[in-house]
């Protein structure tokens, strides 16, 4: 795997970093088998206490030379990690692809995006804008201005295993804070490979130790990053349950907590839609990335009018799909993380038939040559009724249920009848349609598109949902804010002292 090596990556003492320095640990190293071909691909320190200790200490200590460079140097430093990143977008690309199991085109795209998120901080280190505001009491002066926060505790998933550490971290660096990495356990040389691309930089630029951190390790390491005073914001990526748990945990200590969770997405399909362009959005909203996005599409509800067309053509457009290692860009769809997805695939199957659910693709595990490492599925379609139990979760797996309505009311309502709120689409010509579903009274996701699917969102925008999905925003617009603490400031430039409100306190 020469892409290891372009990476630098040493496989015998990495794992928990203060930077360009690698600590000692004594827990048991963590596994990384690719679900490409269920090999190992090595074996990884994990973070202990004593080890974590130091790394939160190491980060404390460069918050208070960091938070003193200028925003606008900030963002030159941040700069050059996008330069960095395009250097090594070809090997990096590679080991997302392969230690995660994403198309090779999607593991290039994820790497893009986070060079892109750096143009973006780029911009950003000049615009962190405060206001300034009239008083009421002559000879006074009143602004805003936002300072940094500290330390930012980064959580993320394994199946952005990079892109979402960079949202988070490239901001929070612009903004003054630094930054302390959790990556997935199921990805983590993907984590390793950032930060030795971070470390680099910064050693280039003398930044000090400690601005951005790296502790791999499994869930007692987020349990303490969630439960630690010195950290004010946790900014936590993936399932629901697990982001209930980190939120009542920060929310205890009152601290902040920023949590992008799980999506149940949905693209309604009208009579007035281009056909052809509502199958090719759904279909890599699907599939792509084996439906293990949180904007994967889950749901399409598809008006009764136009219904039987839009199941026979995706039955064909399924029929094509072609699955395999997705380092090979002729194929469509990689594999699962691992086999315990596996398994949540084949019982949410199970659990949809029982309650009824007609399957018009298949869904079955695939064996044989090229299928080793049992990760790989078969993506699946089935027909389904709004109510059942299975069309309210999440499955993290490409299975798609079809539903049918016959207003664009009803498609409204089946759209938000589920307890996530993260993405949304409609496909549609007619412009009442597509404003409605854009209004007050419409999708009640965080992201709401017309004529394009579910899944690929942009940086600019700011990325995150509602109700179980956490309600946090990462990425573009004016997430900044996030990193960030706000304060109002009054100046007397007067010979006299007078109180708010008019009030007469005289002596």
């Amino acid at each position: 795997m020469d892409f290891l090596k372009t990476l630098h990556i040493d496989l015998n003492n990495e794992g928990v970093s203060t930077g360009s320095k690698w600590l000692t640990t004594t827990s048991e190293k963590i596994d990384s088998y690719s679900p490409v071909d269920g090999k190992l691909i090595g074996s990884v320190n994990a973070a202990d206490k004593n080890s974590y200790q130091k790394v939160i200490q190491s980060a404390e200590d460069a918050f208070k030379k960091w938070r003193m460079i200028p925003a606008p140097q900030r963002g030159e430093l941040v700069r050059q990690i996008g330069e960095a990143l395009r250097k090594y977008k070809e090997p990096l690309g590679k080991l997302v692809s392969y230690e995660m199991g994403k198309s090779l085109q999607e593991g290039y795209g994820e790497v893009q995006e986070m060079i892109d998120i750096c143009d973006f901080a780029v911009g950003l280190s000049r615009q962190l804008y405060g206001l300034s505001m009239h008083s009421e009491r002559p000879g006074h002066r009143m602004y805003e201005q936002w300072h940094p926060l500290g330390i930012v505790g980064i959580i993320s998933a394994f199946n952005f295993p990079v892109a979402v550490w960079s949202w988070n971290s490239m901001l929070a660096l612009v903004c003054g804070d630094v930054c302390v990495w959790k990556p997935s356990e199921k990805t983590p040389l993907c984590g390793i490979a950032c930060q030795h691309v971070i470390s680099e930089v910064f050693a280039k630029n003398n930044v000090p130790e400690g601005v951005s951190c790296l502790l791999i390790g499994g869930r007692d390491v987020g349990e303490w990053m969630a439960n630690d005073t010195r950290i004010p914001l946790v900014s936590a990526t993936g399932s629901t349950r697990m982001g209930k748990a980190v939120g009542a945990a920060v929310g205890a200590r009152l601290g902040r907590s920023l949590l992008e969770l799980g999506g149940n997405n949905a693209i309604i399909i009208s009579k007035n839609a281009d056909i052809e362009m509502a199958i090719r959005g759904a279909l890599f909203g699907a599939v792509g990335t084996a439906g293990q996005r949180c904007t994967s599409t889950r749901r399409l509800i598809i008006h009764e009018d136009v219904y039987e067309n839009v199941k026979q053509k995706l039955t064909i457009a399924y029929s094509q799909l072609r699955i395999g290692n997705p380092l090979d860009e002729i194929n469509h769809v990689g594999p699962l993380i691992d086999k315990d997805a596996v398994k949540m695939y084949e019982s949410s199957i199970d659990a949809c038939k029982k309650e009824g659910g007609k399957f018009i693709v298949e869904g079955e595990v695939l064996k044989g040559d090229g299928f080793e490492s049992g990760c790989y599925v078969k993506p699946c379609i089935a027909e389904v009724e709004p109510g059942y139990k299975i069309v309210q979760h999440e499955t993290f797996a490409p299975i798609l249920y079809l539903l049918k309505y016959k207003t664009v009311d009803d498609a409204i309502a089946i759209q938000n009848g589920v307890p996530q709120g993260l993405s949304s689409a409609i496909m549609t010509l007619n412009l009442r349609e597509a404003e409605q579903f854009l209004s007050a009274s419409g999708s009640d996701c965080g992201i709401a598109n017309v004529n394009i699917g579910t899944s690929g969102a942009e940086i600019g925008g700011a990325f995150g949902g509602e109700k179980e999905t956490g309600g946090g925003r990462e990425s573009g617009s004016d997430s900044w804010k996030n990193y960030m603490r706000r304060q109002t400031n009054t100046i007397n430039f007067g010979n006299s002292l007078p109180l708010a409100q008019g009030i007469k306190f005289d002596i």
